[in-house]
Protein backbone atom coordinates (compact mmCIF):
# COMPACT_ATOMS: atom_id res chain seq x y z
CA UNK A 1 0.00 0.00 0.00
CA UNK A 2 1.37 3.48 -1.15
CA UNK A 3 1.23 6.16 1.35
CA UNK A 4 2.10 10.03 0.64
CA UNK A 5 4.03 12.92 2.94
CA UNK A 6 4.51 16.28 2.36
CA UNK A 7 7.29 18.87 2.76
CA UNK A 8 7.68 22.28 2.30
CA UNK A 9 10.71 23.25 0.75
CA UNK A 10 12.04 26.70 -0.08
CA UNK A 11 11.04 25.83 -3.73
CA UNK A 12 7.83 24.87 -2.69
CA UNK A 13 5.48 21.58 -1.30
CA UNK A 14 6.86 18.08 -2.35
CA UNK A 15 4.63 14.92 -2.30
CA UNK A 16 6.66 12.17 -1.32
CA UNK A 17 5.09 8.93 -2.18
CA UNK A 18 6.31 5.09 -1.00
CA UNK A 19 5.82 1.87 0.47
CA UNK A 20 7.57 -0.19 2.33
CA UNK A 21 9.67 -1.24 -1.06
CA UNK A 22 10.94 2.21 -1.23
CA UNK A 23 9.90 5.56 -2.48
CA UNK A 24 8.16 5.83 -5.67
CA UNK A 25 7.59 9.32 -5.86
CA UNK A 26 8.87 12.76 -5.30
CA UNK A 27 6.95 15.56 -7.06
CA UNK A 28 6.02 19.21 -6.26
CA UNK A 29 2.96 20.38 -5.43
CA UNK A 30 1.14 23.33 -5.13
CA UNK A 31 -0.19 22.29 -1.73
CA UNK A 32 0.07 20.14 0.33
CA UNK A 33 -2.65 16.93 0.93
CA UNK A 34 -3.19 14.63 3.68
CA UNK A 35 0.01 13.02 4.55
CA UNK A 36 -0.05 9.18 6.36
CA UNK A 37 0.18 9.56 10.13
CA UNK A 38 1.79 7.59 12.35
CA UNK A 39 4.92 6.72 9.53
CA UNK A 40 7.79 4.61 11.60
CA UNK A 41 10.89 6.38 11.58
CA UNK A 42 12.06 4.08 9.19
CA UNK A 43 9.91 3.88 6.40
CA UNK A 44 10.91 4.87 2.97
CA UNK A 45 8.94 7.91 2.76
CA UNK A 46 9.57 8.82 6.05
CA UNK A 47 13.41 8.74 5.75
CA UNK A 48 12.97 10.75 2.35
CA UNK A 49 11.34 13.10 3.72
CA UNK A 50 14.05 13.34 6.80
CA UNK A 51 16.39 13.53 4.12
CA UNK A 52 15.04 16.37 1.26
CA UNK A 53 14.81 18.46 4.18
CA UNK A 54 18.48 17.88 5.57
CA UNK A 55 19.53 18.11 1.71
CA UNK A 56 17.14 21.71 1.83
CA UNK A 57 18.91 22.87 5.04
CA UNK A 58 22.41 22.28 3.64
CA UNK A 59 23.14 19.19 5.61
CA UNK A 60 23.05 16.58 2.77
CA UNK A 61 24.67 16.38 -0.15
CA UNK A 62 23.99 12.46 -0.90
CA UNK A 63 20.61 10.88 -0.77
CA UNK A 64 20.85 6.65 0.83
CA UNK A 65 17.12 5.80 0.08
CA UNK A 66 14.72 2.90 -1.18
CA UNK A 67 13.67 3.49 -4.10
CA UNK A 68 10.56 1.37 -6.04
CA UNK A 69 11.32 1.66 -10.04
CA UNK A 70 9.14 -0.94 -10.58
CA UNK A 71 6.78 -0.48 -14.16
CA UNK A 72 9.79 1.35 -15.56
CA UNK A 73 11.49 0.28 -18.45
CA UNK A 74 15.54 -1.30 -18.39
CA UNK A 75 16.42 1.54 -19.87
CA UNK A 76 14.98 4.44 -17.43
CA UNK A 77 16.38 2.10 -14.80
CA UNK A 78 20.04 2.76 -16.38
CA UNK A 79 19.68 6.15 -17.13
CA UNK A 80 18.57 7.08 -13.59
CA UNK A 81 20.89 4.81 -11.82
CA UNK A 82 23.99 6.71 -13.76
CA UNK A 83 22.02 10.51 -12.61
CA UNK A 84 22.48 9.09 -8.95
CA UNK A 85 26.07 9.15 -9.62
CA UNK A 86 26.50 12.72 -10.28
CA UNK A 87 28.14 14.26 -7.71
CA UNK A 88 26.50 17.13 -5.85
CA UNK A 89 27.11 20.43 -7.11
CA UNK A 90 28.63 19.34 -10.70
CA UNK A 91 27.10 18.91 -13.43
CA UNK A 92 26.61 16.48 -16.96
CA UNK A 93 25.74 16.93 -20.41
CA UNK A 94 22.79 14.69 -21.83
CA UNK A 95 25.10 13.20 -24.23
CA UNK A 96 27.70 12.17 -20.81
CA UNK A 97 24.81 10.28 -19.93
CA UNK A 98 24.03 8.44 -23.01
CA UNK A 99 27.67 7.46 -23.09
CA UNK A 100 27.71 5.96 -19.42
CA UNK A 101 24.44 4.43 -19.71
CA UNK A 102 25.83 2.48 -22.74
CA UNK A 103 24.11 4.04 -25.37
CA UNK A 104 26.00 7.11 -26.95
CA UNK A 105 23.36 7.10 -29.55
CA UNK A 106 20.25 7.92 -27.28
CA UNK A 107 20.70 11.24 -26.06
CA UNK A 108 16.89 11.99 -26.86
CA UNK A 109 16.40 9.30 -25.08
CA UNK A 110 18.21 10.19 -21.88
CA UNK A 111 16.33 14.05 -22.00
CA UNK A 112 13.03 11.88 -21.85
CA UNK A 113 13.76 9.77 -19.20
CA UNK A 114 14.97 12.67 -17.68
CA UNK A 115 11.66 14.43 -18.12
CA UNK A 116 9.87 11.12 -16.70
CA UNK A 117 12.31 11.08 -13.57
CA UNK A 118 9.51 9.58 -10.84
CA UNK A 119 11.47 11.08 -7.93
CA UNK A 120 13.16 14.65 -8.26
CA UNK A 121 16.00 15.81 -6.40
CA UNK A 122 16.83 12.56 -5.29
CA UNK A 123 17.64 11.47 -9.11
CA UNK A 124 19.28 14.64 -9.51
CA UNK A 125 18.11 15.56 -13.66
CA UNK A 126 18.47 18.76 -12.92
CA UNK A 127 22.56 18.28 -13.01
CA UNK A 128 22.33 17.54 -16.29
CA UNK A 129 22.55 20.38 -18.71
CA UNK A 130 23.31 20.60 -22.65
CA UNK A 131 26.54 20.10 -24.04
CA UNK A 132 27.63 23.19 -24.87
CA UNK A 133 26.75 24.38 -21.00
CA UNK A 134 23.56 25.68 -21.62
CA UNK A 135 20.19 24.74 -19.44
CA UNK A 136 17.97 22.35 -20.98
CA UNK A 137 14.38 21.58 -20.07
CA UNK A 138 13.36 20.92 -16.68
CA UNK A 139 9.87 19.28 -15.53
CA UNK A 140 9.75 22.32 -13.04
CA UNK A 141 10.81 25.03 -15.29
CA UNK A 142 14.67 26.29 -15.62
CA UNK A 143 14.09 28.95 -12.90
CA UNK A 144 13.95 25.91 -10.45
CA UNK A 145 16.67 24.15 -12.44
CA UNK A 146 18.55 27.38 -11.76
CA UNK A 147 18.00 27.13 -8.03
CA UNK A 148 18.93 23.88 -7.61
CA UNK A 149 21.85 24.08 -8.87
CA UNK A 150 22.69 27.49 -7.12
CA UNK A 151 21.67 25.64 -3.94
CA UNK A 152 24.01 22.88 -4.66
CA UNK A 153 27.32 25.12 -6.37
CA UNK A 154 26.37 28.96 -5.08
CA UNK A 155 30.03 30.27 -6.76
CA UNK A 156 29.97 28.51 -10.30
CA UNK A 157 26.20 29.02 -10.53
CA UNK A 158 25.93 32.74 -8.95
CA UNK A 159 23.51 35.14 -10.21
CA UNK A 160 25.66 38.24 -12.65
CA UNK A 161 25.30 41.36 -11.10
CA UNK A 162 25.55 44.64 -12.65
CA UNK A 163 29.05 46.33 -12.20
CA UNK A 164 27.90 50.02 -12.57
Amino acid sequence: MYVKSYLSTPIGWFEITGSELGVRTVHRKEAPGASAEGLPDDHPVAVCSRQLGEYFAGKRQEFDLKIDWSGASEFHKQVWTELMKIPFGTTVSYSDIAQKSGHPTAVRAVGLANRTNPVAIVVPCHRVIGKAGELRGYFYGLDVKMQLLRHENPVRFAEQGELF
